[in-house]
């Protein structure tokens, strides 16, 4: 018995002694709230100290955000990045979201009609994105905004300065609108509302849609079209043509297949990429576009991307994404077209 005591004793040494070790080589968040850690003491002082905040108050706020691991690994794997396009699409276009789209076109058709008019942005488009990122605010985002942001601004460092603005617009953002913090869900990303726009969007583009005095994205559908359909316009929405068509190239466009996905940004002429074996009888010489490929279960598909196309990239800079919308809004103003 004495011996088989000893023995007890003995490992009990060992398994705190590992577990001091092993405290002593956890990083500072795994034992220190987002207010105890040097980094952000020092972003406190600098919100007082150009913008005013309470020190009290934003103490408050952050010793109650929490780390979250999960919003970390989400990031290292956007859909945008690991998917083709043939399996981006099954995700974003299907039945349902299309049914869901013309319904909330009816519902909303005098306020998207509004919007066409003051923005030139095309009811299908507006409603494609909310259809895209929310489901028609079915899916708003389950994560504290807090969290988020403060896990990506201290804890991601490939996107840490971003996301410590984004912050930083999140936290004058909730002192303008006068919400708590601490309330408000988002996305992984920090992405809110109908329209999921992260903080710096939300100040810069948020319209008050319904003119009641408050831009509210969260829950009010008016000001969420309206915001959308704004934003579109500023980062130079044009809806006077084209915004893309798929094209065939020859089998000697060696040059055009290399150059497809390099930019987002439309950078050659209608006419250059014709000389480098592109298709293009029936589109404008002078326009100028960016040359997709969007992979297919097998083989590829070539599109032609022009001005309005680079502004749905605007929203997410991905022409996965751009493309879903594009084909989503088509499949939604056919089926709006065809309603009882």
């Amino acid at each position: 018995m004495g011996n088989q005591m000893l023995v007890i004793k003995n490992l009990k040494r060992i398994g705190l002694a590992l577990l001091a070790c092993s405290l002593s080589n956890l990083p500072e968040y795994a034992f220190a709230n987002y207010s105890d850690r040097p980094e952000v003491q020092a972003y406190i002082e600098e919100l007082i100290a150009e913008h005013g905040f309470s020190r009290a108050a934003l103490t408050e706020v952050f010793s109650q955000t929490q780390r979250q691991q999960k919003i970390i690994d989400l990031m290292k794997r956007p859909a945008e990045k690991r998917l083709q396009w043939h399996e981006y699409r099954k995700i974003l276009i299907d039945d349902a979201r299309v049914r869901q789209g013309a319904v909330f076109w009816a519902n909303h058709e005098s306020t998207l009609q509004r919007a066409y008019s003051e923005y030139g942005v095309p009811p299908e488009i507006i409603v494609a994105i909310i259809g895209v990122e929310t489901r028609y605010g079915r899916i708003t985002g389950s994560h504290a905004v807090m969290d988020a942001l403060s896990t990506l601004a201290f804890d991601y460092p490939p996107r840490a300065v971003f996301f410590r603005k984004e912050l930083t617009q999140f936290l004058l953002l909730a002192r303008e609108e006068a919400k708590n913090p601490l309330s408000l869900n988002g996305s992984y990303a920090g992405a809110m509302g109908f329209g999921q726009f992260m903080p710096s969007s939300y100040r810069n583009y948020a319209v008050d849609f319904d003119g009641d005095g408050s831009r509210d994205i969260w829950l009010n559908e008016k000001d969420a079209i309206g915001s959308v359909a704004n934003y579109f316009k500023q980062h130079g929405w044009q809806g006077t043509g084209l915004i893309a068509k798929q094209v065939q190239l020859s089998s000697d466009a060696t040059v055009a297949m290399e150059m497809a996905n390099d930019s987002l940004k439309p950078t050659h002429s209608v006419a250059q990429f014709a000389s480098m074996g592109v298709a293009t009888e029936d589109l404008a010489k002078g326009d100028t576009a960016a040359l997709f490929e969007m992979k297919q279960a097998n083989g590829s598909d070539y599109w032609l991307g022009f001005n309005d196309f680079y502004v749905i990239t605007r929203y997410n800079h991905s022409r996965l994404y751009a493309m879903a919308v594009l084909q989503l809004s088509e499949a939604i103003a056919e089926a709006y077209a065809k309603r009882d």
